[in-house]
């Protein structure tokens, strides 16, 4: 339940606050004083679109807050939100400016979506626009589904859900059948490919390693000459008698020249060991250098070999990658698509299998749908009819048309509300059969019938008396207490006959200093209550008959 309203610059409301309370409250107020701002500022915390155009003139933002009653089921939720709970009550806020739109729950900022999603479980809007979408299939639909009860939504869950279901599996189907041909092509490719590199059968780092044996083959001249005078320069030529020392003969001679001085100062015995050890080294890179020669040989068929080789992975390297390694990459990557693409056939039989199993569960879901509609119809045109008749048009005929079409997600059916007001006259649909009066009181009486169950939601009319009066509008106003005997009920209108019968009177009373005129509201009891129903019928403040039918109108009423 609503506690509190609190609307600060919107609109031509500077600051005002409204306080409905439990039952019925009305909200009145001359024409163009901003009574539709209170409704205005309930839709924008049921996540209305924000629009800077409802920031008052001269303001840098507007500020909406609303206090509502929660039960205790529902504080988990808003806990794990973050949202703060004080006395079972929390505060919902929506604050528009030029630039931007922010939504706060219990002092929290959260998600716009978020908080719409839960204050619409609390409250609902009834304004000129929804008397409007009555008319259409899609509303007349909804009422009816949400008179035929628990049991029948939950039928209507599953049913929505696998009819999305079956919509994904198709439309993967579609895909998969649609792309046949380029799939083909694609696998084709694929395996062309995974056949030239399999025919080749490349070697991880071949390509490198090959053309190092490449270079060292085409380059045995240059090596043998190279490798045969670093030996000579070592050890000699063991075949040739020469008279140039080698770097043996060198550090021997060295060796032997510092091993009488030693005995002398054994800080020459490191230095020595040093040239042992160099000669030692020489003499292995002698021997090294002796034996790599003797190795050294060319071999113009093995590079031959190597040439035709590189050319076989010069080809794969042209198409899949830049190295060999990047080409085996390719051929996992191609191999597990063609895997895939080779597997599609399977898919697309499971998919077809799948549409089957679905369309069963769609069938079944919808008779159940179907059924539950037709058991509902009847019996909410006839409490409808009886409230009509309550307002003045006993000979109001309403019925349900219900026919069965294509699958959607909401069943297979197309709902048509029939309406007609006359004796003798054929039902024809609503949009069309019934004026803006009839129409106004369809909807007073649906709601009044689908409401009778509910407890604790709150209900705001917007003008649901437009287009009426008289005796019509004390019936109206009448229908509105009897809804607000089990829910809360707000009521923004233009007729006395209705704001009599409310518990709480509220006016939006406008006020101007020449320059700006601003409104606010304020709530009124006794004198002035009286004075403001005499103002809404005689249209003259302070008039005695006025007075008099005004206190009449409230004693008709039981205030």
């Amino acid at each position: 339940m609503l506690t509190e309203l609190r609307i600060t610059d919107l609109g031509v409301i500077a600051e005002a606050a409204l306080e409905p309370g439990p039952g019925f409250t009305a909200v009145t107020g001359e024409t163009g004083a901003g009574k539709t701002m209170v409704v205005t500022g309930l839709s924008l915390l049921l996540g209305a679109r924000a629009d800077a155009g409802l920031v008052r003139r001269g303001a840098s933002r507007c500020l909406v807050e609303g206090s509502w009653q929660v039960d205790a089921d529902e504080t988990n939720e808003l806990s794990d939100l973050g949202a703060e709970i004080e006395d079972g009550e929390v505060l919902v806020g929506r604050q528009i400016s030029p630039t931007r739109s922010r939504a706060l729950l219990g002092g929290v900022g959260v998600p716009m979506a978020k908080v719409a999603e839960i204050v619409t479980r609390w409250a609902t809007i009834h304004g000129q626009s929804e008397q409007a979408r009555l008319g259409t299939a899609e509303r007349q639909r909804e009422v009816l589904d949400r008179f035929a009860g628990p049991d029948h939504a939950a039928v209507l869950a599953r049913h929505a859900i696998t009819f999305a279901n079956r919509r994904r599996v198709a439309a993967e189907l579609d895909l998969l059948t649609g792309a046949a041909r380029e799939r083909a092509r694609e696998l084709d490719l694929l395996t062309f490919g995974l056949h030239e590199i399999e025919a080749v059968d490349p070697q991880p780092d071949e390509d490198v390693a090959l053309a190092a044996e490449a270079q060292r083959l085409q380059a045995v001249d240059d090596l043998r000459l190279a490798t045969r005078q670093a030996g000579l320069v070592l050890s000699g030529d063991a075949e040739a008698w020469s008279d140039t020392p080698t770097v043996i003969d060198l550090l021997a001679a060295a060796r032997k020249s510092l091993e009488p001085a030693v005995a002398d100062d054994a800080g020459l015995a490191p230095i020595a060991d040093r040239l042992a050890e160099a000669a030692a080294l020489v003499n292995d890179a002698a021997a090294d250098l002796a034996g790599y020669l003797d190795r050294l040989e060319a071999d113009p068929a093995r590079l031959e070999w190597i040439a035709g080789r590189r050319a076989a992975l010069q080809q794969l390297l042209r198409k899949y990658g830049a190295s060999v390694g990047e080409v085996l990459a390719w051929a996992a990557d191609a191999s597990e698509r063609s895997t895939s693409l080779a597997g599609a056939d399977q898919r697309i039989d499971d998919l077809h299998q799948q549409v089957k199993e679905l369309d069963r569960a769609l069938n079944d879901t919808a008779a159940k749908i179907h059924a539950g509609r037709l058991a509902a119809a009847d019996e909410l045109a006839a409490l409808v009819g009886a409230e009509l008749a309550a307002l003045a048009m006993p000979h109001a005929r309403l019925q349900f048309d219900i026919a069965t079409g294509p699958l959607s997600a909401h069943g297979g059916d197309t709902v048509t509300l029939m309406f007609s007001a006359n004796p003798g006259a054929e039902p024809a649909p609503l949009a069309k059969a019934a004026s803006g009066g009839e129409l106004s009181r369809v909807r007073l009486a649906l709601e009044v019938v689908l409401a009778s169950g509910a407890t604790g939601q709150t209900f705001v009319f917007d003008e649901v008396d437009a287009g009426v009066g008289g005796a019509v509008a004390l019936e109206i106003g009448r229908r509105l207490a009897r809804l607000a005997e089990h829910a809360q009920v707000i009521v923004v209108t233009h007729l006395a006959q209705v704001a009599a019968f409310a518990d709480r009177h509220f006016v939006v009373a406008k006020a101007t200093d020449g320059q700006v005129t601003t409104s606010g509201i304020v709530a009124v009891e006794g004198a002035q209550r009286l004075d403001e129903l005499a103002r809404m019928m005689a249209g003259l403040e302070g008039s005695a008959n006025a007075h008099a039918h005004a206190a009449e109108l409230l004693a008709a009423a039981g205030g």
